[in-house]
């Protein structure tokens, strides 16, 4: 095996089309990995920051990779594109404020229940 071969130039799009993260990857590079870099890089002059690897997503080829995989177990195909680099997306979620727990909807509802007997 040359060296080399078992290396990917991947780069990540973000939500305004900005490029970050422009690097060189092993196939063994883990996407938790990625993501902990991509955040500690990402721009500050930027609306929407992830907090945490939790918030950051990554897609390529329209599926999202999981934190726990390499690159090679997430079929990102290394060497197909000889000399080129692979864009992944990036999409920031953040976790959703907890709303009203299921306990509060349930004593909501049974204030504005009826209680009717006919005898």
């Amino acid at each position: 095996m040359a060296e080399g071969e078992d290396r990917i130039e991947l780069k990540f799009r973000i939500y305004d089309g900005t490029d970050i993260g422009h690097s060189n990857y092993e196939s063994s590079t883990t996407v938790a990995s990625i993501k902990q870099r991509l955040v500690a890089e990402w721009p500050q002059d930027k609306s929407v920051i992830p907090k945490s690897v939790s918030d950051v997503k990554l897609i390529h080829a329209g599926q999202v990779l999981e934190n726990s995989k390499t690159l090679a177990e997430s079929r990102v195909h290394f060497g197909d594109l000889p000399g080129g680099v692979i864009t992944m997306h990036v999409v920031v979620q953040p976790p959703a404020a907890k709303k009203k727990t299921d306990k509060n909807q349930e004593e909501k509802v049974k204030q504005n229940s009826c209680l009717c007997s006919i005898l």
